[in-house]
């Protein structure tokens, strides 16, 4: 952990220190409040501010073709200004336009505020076009942070390895000293650097280290299944192949159930020799960016981490993982059609391409392309109907499509498909099957379902939230449901949808004092979700707090419910909810909600 926070830390004192390039306005129509990107039109746009306000706009949006179109637009305004040539490049590279990103870092390249990019773009482009000597140049770096001095140094190596010098590359990297963290990145490119001149000692020792290196793969997961990779392949290669296997079930013990490993596995147990890892300087250059991207990929380094991988995958294109997590990125910033794109792009040999599959169906799904998004996921299950996480997918969109009566279909093959001895990773299919068959208001079967995953897995907080809640919403075990929402709350403190839960729980077993404080957390937590607001109406109206109650209501009016809750809340508004006594014996609440999917990745 406190590798990871070392590495975090260092990523705000460099790369990331570039994309904030200048906060102050160029001019004072800049500090007009931004609309969205689409109101405006380029073609209309016809002053400097007005291009500059919308290239601002694009970018807080990450709304990077646009952004690119409006920088350039300003530029014919104010053709010298730097920090528009500034963020145009770096637009550029975070769009995918690499060539034109570079060509403007050659004008920049003497600019100290974006050198550290620069000299990336330059050099990258260098080692493509295989001119090493150029970009050896380009990665010379004197300064005193530990990341940058990490990268380049590994840059270094990467192109001397292209000018043939692969014992020197070698020599630079095992001497590279620093913070423990350069572990895992030392090791994992010795490793793949020594098998790819030649040198199978220095390899296996190395990415042998790099694969028992449990701190080093929690800090860089996606560089530690690099190395499990690049290790089995070695293996392979040599001959080994329970030696091969073993290097799989290593990587087993820190990444569970990850599809290229088992790909591999499959690979080498039919006796197929898969493609090493690195086979180019070009190729081990883009890891290194990769590496180092992806130890950082958290929320609120998305752009950091995105520049780095667009650098990456511009010296390698067929890279899957890299693929996999722009397209990951893409989703979280709203862009399913750029997502879609990036997966597509995942190269069919891949032992990713499956993966890329999966998450190219729901994000078909997330566009509107509900159609076209069944259709792909049923063609998956049946291309290997073995495969769980197919089932999962599948269930996600027709969840998603209230199409409960298929979901339960599909689950019910899953479960077929796992057999009678169900592992610990197989909770989710039972608790998915549970909500379908709840939602068809088929109790008898929804619950062992339930019972099912939490016999699986005890503590899944989800679980224990919707059984729980299903019960006192039954007015049936009402006590162990109520303890099970709480237990769910102390294993997701922060999640308000279960926070909700414990308060409409409250509410139903008429504690609405207690419900009060609870919900009023949940609204905290999760702001603007018309149900949690709706709840804390309720409860609100049950302790004298009528304004505030029809305040909650009409907000959750406001935050777009489903169709079928808006005369009931509107009916609220007008004329609060009855007496406590009218309704004793009836439940003033709609059925268990499904739980929120804020993470639909498979």
């Amino acid at each position: 952990m406190r590798q990871s926070f070392a590495l975090r830390y260092l990523a705000g004192t460099a790369l990331a220190l570039l994309l904030s390039v200048s906060q102050a306005p160029l001019a004072p129509a800049a500090a007009a409040q931004p609309t969205e990107t689409e109101s405006f039109d380029i073609g209309s746009v016809d002053s400097f501010a007005g291009a500059f306000l919308a290239a601002r706009t694009a970018e807080a949006d990450r709304d990077y073709p646009s952004a690119v179109k409006f920088y350039q637009k300003a530029l014919e305004f104010t053709p010298n200004e730097l920090e528009l040539q500034q963020r145009l490049m770096i637009a550029l590279i975070m769009n995918g336009q690499f060539d034109e990103g570079a060509d403007l870092a050659k004008v920049l390249e003497n600019d100290p505020a974006v050198e550290r990019v620069t000299s990336v773009a330059l050099g990258f482009r260098a080692i493509r076009d295989g001119d090493y000597a150029e970009a050896l140049g380009h990665f010379k770096y004197e300064g005193p942070n530990d990341l940058d001095r990490l990268m380049n140094q590994l840059l270094i190596a990467w192109t001397k390895v292209g000018e043939g010098k692969g014992k020197e590359a070698l020599t630079l990297i095992q001497d590279l000293d620093g913070p423990s963290w350069y572990g895992i990145f030392r090791n994992y490119n010795v490793g793949v650097m020594a098998a790819m001149t030649g040198d199978i000692d220095a390899a296996r020792k190395a990415l042998t280290e790099t694969v028992t290196d449990r701190n080093g793969g929690a800090t860089a997961p996606d560089t530690f299944a690099r190395a499990v990779i690049a290790l089995a392949t070695l293996e392979a290669e040599a001959g080994n192949k329970q030696k091969a296997l073993d290097a799989l079930s290593a990587g087993d013990e820190l990444i569970t159930n990850f599809a290229p490993f088992k790909a591999l596995r499959d690979e080498i147990e039919a006796g197929r020799q898969p493609k090493p890892v690195v086979t180019s300087a070009a190729q081990g250059a883009a890891g290194v960016l990769f590496s180092i991207g992806g130890a950082l990929n958290r929320e609120g380094a998305e752009d950091t981490v995105m520049l780095y991988l667009q650098l990456s995958h511009a010296l390698d294109k067929e890279a899957a993982d890299t693929l996999i997590l722009l397209g990951g990125i893409a989703e979280n910033a709203k862009q399913p059609e750029k997502a879609i794109a990036f997966y597509r792009q995942v190269p069919e040999t891949s032992p990713m391409r499956r993966i890329s599959e999966l998450q190219l169906g729901l994000t078909l799904a997330e566009t509107g392309k509900v159609k076209e998004a069944r259709e792909h996921l049923q063609a998956l299950i049946a291309s290997d109907p073995k495969d769980i996480r197919s089932y999962l997918a599948y269930g996600s969109v027709l969840s998603d499509a209230k199409d409960y009566g298929a979901m339960a279909e599909n689950y019910d093959k899953a479960v077929e498909i796992i057999g009678p001895n169900p592992s610990r990773n197989h909770w989710s299919v039972f608790f998915q099957r549970g909500i379908a068959y709840e939602r068809l208001k088929k109790w008898d079967k929804a619950e062992p379902n339930f019972h099912k995953a939490l016999e699986l897995n005890p503590d899944q907080p989800q679980v224990l939230n919707y059984l729980g809640y299903s019960w006192v919403d039954m007015n049936r075990n009402l006590q162990e449901g109520l303890e099970m929402i709480k237990k769910a709350v102390e294993l997701r403190p922060d999640d308000g949808y279960i926070v909700d839960s414990l308060g409409w729980a409250y509410y139903r077993l008429g504690r609405f004092e207690e419900a009060v404080v609870e919900l009023e957390r949940a609204v905290e937590l999760r702001a603007g979700d018309a149900t949690i607001n709706d709840h804390l109406g309720d409860a609100y109206w049950r302790v004298g707090r009528k304004l505030e109650a029809k305040y909650q209501w009409k907000r959750a009016l406001a935050s777009e419910p489903e169709e079928v809750e808006v005369p009931k809340i509107q009916a609220k508004i007008n004329k609060g909810l009855p007496p406590i006594e009218a309704d004793a014996a009836k439940v003033e609440t709609s059925p268990v909600e499904e739980p929120k999917k804020d993470d639909k990745k498979t």
